[in-house]
């Protein structure tokens, strides 16, 4: 009798119990989707990425080895102009930084261009970098170097307006580089950059912000492929001819190197209408085709390539008065294309692979697991409260 009525209120206790966990696991399987994985689908606070790319063969030059056509700046103390094949490598790093919140990240990327090595004549030699902090000569490896600063919405990817800085001068030696308006110029901007957003469509085009002409590009989806298992969509962005005469400096004055006066002799330019000893005033453009390979679900950048071509030109190649081989005159000042090594492709794949995991666990095993199991639980309460109310009655 004692056994009997134990096993009543055992009964009636473990079916409304069963019940209960199975109904909180079913409520676990709605919320976890519409309430955990949006929190997942955020730019990390903590994102800190290095990316490197190097100058590949494409068929500017006869050496594999030294791919790239690059402008001798020494070459301005010289009786001629001089363009020399070379190696180059690219390296970015980009962080988070403050001010960084729930709502908004704040990323600044540092980026430097080098030149390895060069072809000397039949040699091909490599390039000091120079010390760091010193006087730097016209001859050292260093071609370029920027510091970046932008806020994006955590949620979008897309710049929030709050800040968006960028530094083509050395910012001063224990100055963070928000910081530091002195040498910073203004650079606004629409386009995603160095994270896509989520959930990146077939088929669409998004504007893509780039640093060289300080502009929106639109990206347009061209196809898609799979890079070390993971499926990638390829998204080409073609930048205008800019002169670079008209781009923003810190001092408010043109770059230093977007435009040189040389006599026509220097140039090598000859023909009808032009004095050898005639100072010719160059400006330097420059165009790209940018190409980016986007992991869908994340927004990460897989890989990357860009077509990089600047030149020297007559500002005055339109006007008819000036002297046809003027008009008619280019020279490369950057010819290259760059494209991310190897191991930056495993990085980033390692990388997107893992918030795919995560986002799956939120959107599928942890929903589906909830729940089959809540049901199942959630059943035999049903059940087991179902038999102890006829048991009673």
């Amino acid at each position: 009798m004692i056994n009997i009525r134990g096993n009543q209120i055992s009964s009636r206790v473990l079916g409304p119990l069963l019940l209960f966990l199975g109904t909180l696991l079913l409520t676990t399987a709605v919320a976890v989707p519409l309430a955990l994985v949006p929190r997942l689908k955020v730019v990390p606070l903590d994102l800190d990425i290095t990316t490197v790319a190097t100058s590949n063969p494409a068929g500017l030059t006869s050496n594999d080895e030294v791919p790239a056509r690059v402008f001798d700046r020494c070459s301005v103390n010289e009786p001629k102009l001089r363009v020399f094949d070379a190696h180059l490598t690219q390296q970015r790093r980009t962080v988070a930084i403050d001010p960084s919140d729930q709502d908004q990240v704040t990323l600044q990327s540092a980026q430097t261009v080098v030149i390895d090595r060069v072809r000397d004549d039949a040699e091909i030699v490599a390039v000091d970098l120079g010390e760091q902090d010193a006087k730097r000569p016209c001859g050292d490896g260093l071609l370029a170097s920027s510091v970046d600063i932008v806020s994006l919405d955590r949620r979008t990817s897309e710049p929030n307006g709050q800040l968006h800085q960028l530094h083509t001068v050395p910012v001063p030696t224990g100055v963070e580089a928000k910081d530091s308006l002195d040498t910073s110029i203004d650079a606004p901007r629409d386009g995603f950059q160095y994270h896509f957003g989520f959930d990146i469509e077939h088929g669409g085009t998004y504007p893509y912000y780039d640093v060289n002409s300080r502009s929106d590009q639109p990206a347009r989806f061209v196809g898609e492929t799979t890079i070390n298992g993971l499926h990638a969509l390829e998204f080409v962005s073609e930048v205008p001819e800019v002169d670079q005469t008209q781009l923003a400096t810190p001092s408010g004055f043109p770059a230093l190197g977007s435009s040189i006066e040389m006599p026509a002799k220097w140039w090598g330019i000859r023909g009808p209408g032009v004095d050898p000893e005639e100072k010719v005033l160059m400006h330097r453009y420059g165009t790209a085709t940018r190409r980016v390979w986007i992991e869908p679900k994340t927004g990460t950048v897989l890989y990357g390539s860009e077509d990089q071509h600047q030149y020297f030109k007559s500002p005055g190649w339109e006007d008819p008065s000036l002297a046809q081989p003027i008009r008619d005159f280019r020279v490369d000042a950057l010819n290259t294309t760059m494209s991310w090594t190897d191991s930056t492709v495993e990085q980033q794949t390692s990388r997107a692979g893992e918030y795919i995991d995560q986002l799956r666990i939120g959107n599928v095993i942890v929903p589906w697991t909830a729940g089959i199991v809540g049901a199942v639980l959630a059943g035999a309460g049903v059940f087991l409260t179902f038999r102890a109310a006829r048991r009673r009655s």
